[in-house]
C-alpha cells in the first residue's frame, strides 16, 4: 500500500524511548545490569495521517511526570513537513529481575529527570 505498517510504530517508539533515556545519561543496559527490567504495561496510539515508505520522520518523546514504580512516555510523530502523523503513549513498570516485583526507579534516573520538573 505504500503506508508504514501500523505496528511498526511500536518499534519506532521503543527506539525513541531508549534514546530519550540515553539523552538523560541512562541506558537500558545499565538498568538491566543493576537488576531492573522495564516491561511495557500499556500502549495507546491515535493516528491522524499516514506515514509513507521512505518518509523521514521525527518522534518527539516526553516524560510528563516523575516516575514512581511506573513511567509513562508520550510520543508525537511528525513527517518531514512537520505534520503530525500520530500521537501515542506507553506505560512501563520498573520491576526487579530477581523477584519480578515492582521497584522504585533508579535514583540516577530520578536525579536526571528532576531538573526538567520545576
Amino acid at each position: 500500500m505504500g503506508f508504514v505498517y501500523y505496528g511498526a510504530y511500536a518499534a519506532y517508539f521503543e527506539v525513541a524511548r531508549v534514546e530519550a533515556l540515553r539523552s538523560l545519561g541512562i541506558t537500558y543496559k545499565s538498568m538491566e545490569d543493576s537488576g531492573i527490567l522495564m516491561p511495557v504495561l500499556n500502549f495507546s496510539i491515535e493516528y491522524f495521517k499516514p506515514g509513507f515508505y521512505d518518509d523521514l520522520i521525527t518522534i518527539k518523546t516526553t516524560i510528563a511526570q516523575l516516575p514512581g514504580v511506573k513511567i509513562r512516555f508520550d510520543y508525537q510523530t511528525f513527517n518531514a513537513q512537520m505534520e503530525m502523523l500520530n500521537q501515542a503513549n506507553t506505560e512501563l513498570a520498573f520491576i526487579s529481575r530477581d523477584s519480578m516485583k515492582p521497584v522504585r526507579p533508579p535514583a540516577r534516573l530520578i536525579e536526571s529527570l528532576k531538573p526538567h520538573f520545576t
